[in-house]
């Protein structure tokens, strides 16, 4: 049976991130992004075959978009695309797994909006474009929560009210469950382990950040909880803080609810503690010039994520590895050297030189001799995407 080929896409309210993988190839025939959809400034860009190219689309919206795409997408198929995967953000209760698209699953998609209200609206524009424009393709929905189903109610529970939960769906639902899913599996044949017999913790680092405990391929807890503010100190987010903060800052400085809510998802975290940047490495870099921001920005980010890791181990009967990945754990030595150094009573502890090699792609293990098990693994969610989306069509 030849290798099969999935078109993965993950919209946006004004873009379209896309991949186009083969099962058979590690490395993307297509890819690319969509980007200001519906401005006159709309542009196409894409790689392949080692170049890259970009096609001005102004005023396009989604439609058009995936329209302009779809030439590209059959000729680096060969003529021969055997389905879409779609990232959606939230799943809510609904969904345990990938489901492929139908009227149902479209309509209850919708439903959960309210929990996502800046992610599903904009995935369904994209299932809605593309059904229309593959009215004859396979097409599967891949959910971000969906991984984290198995967790158990004491996990997921809030100490809140039961209407809350029953009545609202108040209750922790976590994300980045694709890549949390994906490093796991990947670390468990790196270190020559049965992923349905081990255990780990894994730390997705970047912009957006979480932590996951995983037992035998499950989710048994993780860091992000009802939204994905809940947790690490993220790029721009806080992460957790005091929960009466809210009204706090309402009665003193008069602030309303979109100011706070604004506040803490995009001037908090690395940007509103160093008061330059969410990006990790212009803060390395401002670090070793003597930025005291940058420097405590770096600390308080390691220093909650251990703390994470820590808790984290609770849901574990036993420790097979840590594993570190996204654009930060992949590509920075530093924060996985401060995050290590405050779980020594776990026992781990790295070796420095396999530390520094582990950037730009190379994975491994970094642990000290002797230590237990650290690895860095890449993420690759458009795979994970495409692989789910291959399992729910058998």
């Amino acid at each position: 049976m030849p290798a099969r080929n999935i078109l993965v896409i993950n919209c946006g309210s004004s873009s379209i991130k896309f991949a186009l993988v083969n099962e058979a190839q590690e490395h993307f025939p297509l890819s690319g992004l969509a980007e200001r959809l519906g401005s006159a400034d709309a542009v196409l860009h894409w790689q392949r075959d080692g170049g890259k190219d970009s096609l001005a689309i102004p005023n396009a919206d989604h439609r058009i978009a995936l329209a302009h795409l779809l030439p590209m997408v059959q000729g680096a198929a060969d003529g021969h695309l055997h389905g879409i995967g779609h990232r959606v953000v939230h799943g809510g209760e609904s969904f345990t797994r990938a489901r492929r698209l139908d009227d149902q699953v479209i309509a209850t998609i919708a439903t959960i909006a309210p929990l996502a209200p800046l992610h599903n609206p904009a995935a369904l524009q994209g299932i809605e474009a593309a059904l229309k424009l593959f009215p004859t393709l396979p097409q599967v929905a891949v959910f971000d929560t969906a991984f984290h189903q198995s967790m158990p109610e004491h996990a997921y529970r809030y100490a809140l009210p039961e209407a809350l939960y029953r009545e609202h769906g108040v209750r922790r639902y976590g994300f980045h469950g694709t890549s949390h899913h994906y490093v796991s599996h990947r670390g468990a044949q790196m270190a020559g382990l049965p992923y349905a017999s081990s255990s780990w913790l894994v730390a997705h680092l970047g912009n957006g950040s979480s932590t996951c405990a995983i037992v035998n391929g499950e989710s048994r807890d993780t860091s992000m909880g009802l939204t994905p503010l809940e947790g690490l100190v993220m790029g721009t987010r806080s992460g957790d803080v005091d929960p009466n903060l809210h009204s706090h800052l309402a009665r003193n400085l008069g602030w309303n609810l979109e100011k706070i809510d604004h506040m803490l998802n995009n001037d908090s975290g690395l940007l509103g503690l160093s008061g330059m940047s969410n990006d990790m490495r212009t803060l390395e870099q401002a670090r070793e010039q003597g930025h005291p921001g940058a420097a405590l920005a770096i600390e308080v980010f390691c220093y909650r994520l251990g703390k994470s890791l820590a808790s984290m181990s609770c849901a574990l009967e036993r420790l097979d590895g840590v594993i570190f990945t996204g654009g930060i754990g992949e590509n920075s030595p530093l924060v996985r050297s401060k995050t290590i150094a405050h779980l020594k009573l776990l026992g781990l502890a790295l070796d420095d030189a396999q530390n520094a090699r582990c950037v730009r792609g190379v994975a491994g293990p970094i642990e000290a001799a002797g230590h237990p098990r650290v690895l860095v693994v890449p993420t690759n969610e458009e795979r994970q995407i495409a692989l789910e989306t291959l399992a729910s069509l058998g």
